[in-house]
């Protein structure tokens, strides 16, 4: 049995994160990921510009720029025959960018890994029990079962997940009101470079972005009980429904489609779980989804799992010999908490809000003389939902130190 100062279940863009900044500041590291990687997965794939001082933390921004799509400049709405266009700000001199999941989730894993943390992949983490100092994981691989021991404990495992540990969430039956999510990438589209619209329809949403490889990536979310009275031709699959749902409800996107083709099959999850948990259960820190959820209708899911990372990462990195002290723990969780609060609350609520008016076309269309008159609004709806508020840590230098590097 191996120990380490920090066990991570979960390899994405939150447990990646966590495992670089404590592995750069000499916590051993071991990080847990049931999916072998590359892998695809329904994300919208777009990091908005509040990231750049932290990929340069991390050690990633040359080679994120050189994979990911154009920057992203404007954004959109588009409701039935109508489109209202709007700038996006920038940060540092720097736009948002997209890039894909297989490409991303690689990127961040391998830099753990030349960090020193050591990652355990493919493998599941069955269990995880409290000890008297610190915490023992029952991991599971393909070819065997061994544990580990950590002084502390973060889940990164996503919210979608069902299982057995304490952060995780257990089986419900379905409900109608349930969001799933559909995404897939596209060639030859004709959406206009630098553009990521806001897609309303009939008990949905969606937006659309250029990522890497000349592709275009269309993600989704729609109600359940939609989803179950769309009809389908011969062969059709469940994402092909939503497509043609969604070309039906907001027929102005048929253009940006007129000749693209499909490059990957349609992926599809959930049901999806937006809200906000804590952020520490039975002694375990939660970050990214397993923490809280937006909508993803704010295109803010990739930044919130990461900026999480960070706010818990810098509050850990200089207690490595205290965490076995409950009353440093204790002050640890607390700041985590206000601070991640006071970043991802507003975003959360905003892409609520946000949510339930765009599936509902009824109300965007009420919206179109105001949109009409005052497109800043949209610019504003972007702050709002974060694309410029930079998550501050305990160290506030360090964002000004990433900007002038």
């Amino acid at each position: 049995m191996e120990r380490f100062d920090a066990v991570i279940i979960g390899g994405g863009p939150a447990g990646a994160t966590a495992a670089i900044l404590l592995a750069s500041a000499g916590w051993s590291v071991a990080v847990v990921e049931q999916k072998a990687f590359p892998r695809r997965k329904v994300c919208g794939e777009y990091l908005s510009t509040t990231n750049w001082p932290l990929l340069t933390r991390l050690g990633i921004a040359e080679p994120f720029l050189e994979l990911a799509g154009p920057p992203v400049t404007e954004t959109a709405i588009f409701a039935g025959q109508r489109q209202y266009r709007s700038g996006l700000p920038s940060v540092g001199g720097h736009f948002g960018r997209a890039l894909s999941r297989e490409k991303l989730d690689l990127l961040l894993i391998e830099r753990a890994a030349e960090c020193g943390a050591q990652v355990f992949q493919p493998a599941r983490c069955m269990r995880l029990t409290t000890q008297e100092d610190g915490f023992l994981a029952t991991i599971e691989s393909q070819k065997e079962s061994f544990e580990l021991a950590a002084s502390v404990a973060i889940s990164a495992h996503g919210s979608w997940e069902i299982g057995r540990l304490p952060t995780q969430r257990h089986e419900r039956q379905p409900r109608p009101s349930d969001w799933l999510a559909f995404k897939a990438h596209f060639t030859n589209t004709n959406l206009p470079i630098g553009l990521m619209p806001l897609l309303s329809f009939a008990d949905g949403y969606g937006g659309m972005v250029h990522c890497d490889d000349d592709r275009a990536s269309l993600s989704c979310c729609i109600r359940r009980h939609r989803l179950e009275t769309l009809p389908r031709e011969h062969g059709d699959s469940a994402g092909d429904a939503v497509l043609q749902h969604i070309l039906k409800t907001c027929p102005i996107l048929r253009p940006v489609l007129d000749h693209a083709e499909l490059d990957d099959s349609w992926l599809a999850a959930g049901a999806i779980q937006p809200g906000i948990r804590s952020r520490c259960q039975n002694g375990i820190f939660t970050i990214g989804n397993a923490a809280g959820e937006a909508h993803p209708v704010v295109a803010e899911g990739i930044s919130m799992a990461m900026q999480s990372a960070w706010l818990l990462a810098e509050r850990l990195k200089n207690h490595r010999d205290e965490v076995s002290e409950h009353s440093v723990m204790q002050r640890i969780d607390a700041s985590y908490s206000a601070g991640w609060r006071r970043a991802f609350a507003p975003r959360i609520y905003a892409a609520l809000a946000i949510a339930q008016w765009a599936s509902r076309p009824n109300l965007v269309r009420a919206a179109h003389p105001l949109l009409a008159t005052l497109p800043g609004l949209i610019s504003w709806g972007a702050r709002l939902s974060g694309k410029s508020c930079m998550v501050m840590t305990d160290r506030s230098t360090l964002l000004k130190d990433c900007y002038q590097a």
